[in-house]
């Protein structure tokens, strides 16, 4: 019907040519080779059973779903103004009209002042009942397309309330991996504490027994106990991190801390391989990068209804029912009223508000343009910085294992000059600090390994794939139709 003002979307060009990214990935391969329960490739029942929690309970996320919710009732209250608006409104009114009165009457029929009056000519008062039945329709002709512009903004911003909730959803799922991976990384590092304190308890105990037997001095002994403390408090210091930890996957589960109790399990996962695909993937498969295209994709729809202003606008009313003075005539067929009617309005002078409401509108689109370019850019840089970390600190991990191998022959070769006399106990305390120094950077290179992992699976979109709610997110500069209907799926753990 008519037509539509305003120019239709069609997605920017933000990324220049180029097939790949900058870093290499580890496995050429599609994005579509990331499942959207990515937390399975890890192989972990505990972290598939804290993740299950966390889609269902975890109050970030029920918000986000609340108000995608909001969103899509919105859209169909707009939705609704493309239809007729028909009402019923009955009524019984008592009235009297004074005697003599001038020009007094009563109004037979219709609500826009087309009924016919009724004028008291009798000369004296008058007491009477007025039962109305009417049905009234109102009914604007989208001639300039300005209710199909708004209609076209408002699933936009659904679209973009199923990004946002998807964005919070995925934030919660990469949050507890990595407070789950840290946990477990703490679980590990305990273990080697534990370890090297009964060494250092044994040595405590050597030297004390070597100092009652004249062997080494004061000064050795002295030594040994200051290494075995503060181990300790290393040790302690650690548990502290893993009870935060713990409450904080707690709170990400949407539990209170006293309600999540983990077992103690050293970390033991080998990162497994995520293909990082292309980087024009991120486009239709970053929900942040949907989130900010729907935002635009409602601007630009904004403009329109703005511009629409400067058309007129054509109103059909009309009212049927029945009417009379009494009731027992109030169903009575001959007792019926009508009346039809038509209207327009045409904006002739406004001191330049439509017109400063189209640029604000302009502007409002030139912001979420630089808003989307952003996104766009801020997702190829996440992937490369997850690329980069990966290959990076696989190296490091190599390097860093050399590194404990070399510390665990220097202890051995410290330990046997130390016995024979050639070294002092400084050296013995020396090798042993850095094994432990080295083996707890082995553990924590592999927790900081997955949890690079993790970040790149979220920063290629976690597996997400774009529903029909999402207008005009199809192919790089493709068309904004808005064909899509508000009130599809339910998001997850809803």
């Amino acid at each position: 019907m008519g037509c539509t003002v305003g120019q239709d979307y069609a997605r920017p060009n933000v990324l220049p040519p180029g097939p790949t990214f900058k870093s290499p990935a580890t496995q050429p391969a599609s994005v579509a080779n990331v499942p959207a329960d990515w937390w399975t490739l890890f192989g972990d029942p505990v972290l598939d059973e804290l993740q299950k929690q966390a889609a269902v309970a975890s109050p970030t996320a029920q918000a986000a779903a609340a108000r995608l919710t909001q969103a899509r009732a919105a859209a169909r209250a707009t939705y609704a103004d493309l239809f007729p608006t028909l009402s019923f409104e009955p009524s019984i009114e008592r009235a009297r009209t004074p005697a003599n009165a001038s020009g007094s009457g009563t109004v037979l029929g219709g609500t826009n002042g087309t009924g016919a009056v009724a004028a008291n000519t009798a000369g004296r008062a008058r007491t009477r009942n007025t039962t109305r039945i009417p049905f009234d329709l109102s009914y604007e002709l989208d001639v300039f397309g300005r209710v199909r512009r708004g209609v076209e903004a408002a699933r936009a911003q659904v679209g973009a309330s199923v990004a946002d909730y998807e964005v919070v959803l995925q934030t919660v799922r990469a949050d507890v991996a990595t407070n789950y991976f840290a946990l477990r990384g703490l679980d590990l590092q305990q273990t080697i504490f534990d370890q090297t304190v009964q060494s250092y308890r044994r040595q405590v105990e050597l030297t004390a027994k070597q100092f009652s037997a004249g062997v080494v001095s004061r000064l050795d002994v002295a030594q040994a106990n200051a290494q075995l403390k503060t181990t300790l408090a290393q040790q302690t210091d650690i548990r502290r991190q893993r009870a935060d930890l713990e409450h904080a996957l707690a709170t990400l589960v949407g539990r209170t801390p006293a309600e999540v109790d983990l077992a103690v399990r050293p970390l033991d996962l080998a990162p497994p391989i995520v293909p990082a695909g292309l980087p024009s993937d991120l486009i239709r498969r970053r929900p942040d990068v949907a989130y900010a295209e729907q935002n635009l994709i409602a601007a630009n729809a904004q403009i329109g209804v703005a511009i629409a202003a400067f058309y007129p606008q054509f109103q059909l009313t009309g009212s049927a029912g029945l009417e009379s003075f009494n009731v027992s005539d109030a169903f009575n067929w001959q007792q019926r009223v009508w009346s039809l009617g038509a209207g327009l309005t045409l904006p002739l002078f406004d001191a330049g508000r439509i017109q400063a409401n189209v640029d604000q509108a302009k502007a409002r689109y030139e912001e979420l343009l630089a808003d989307y370019r952003q996104a766009v850019l801020t997702a190829v840089r996440d992937v490369e910085d997850a690329l980069t970390d990966l290959r990076l600190r696989a190296e490091q991990a190599e390097s860093q294992k050399q590194a404990v191998d070399a510390s665990r022959e220097y202890v051995e070769l410290s330990q046997r000059q130390y016995e024979r006399g050639l070294v002092g106990y400084f050296t013995v305390i020396d090798a042993e600090r850095t094994l432990l120094d080295n083996e707890l950077s082995a553990a924590q290179t592999l927790n900081q390994r997955l949890a690079s992992t993790v970040l790149l699976v979220k920063s290629l979109g976690g597996g997400w794939e774009p529903g029909p709610e999402l207008s005009g997110g199809s192919g790089e500069g493709g068309s904004g139709s808005t064909a899509g209907t508000a009130g599809a799926a339910q998001p997850a753990g809803r």
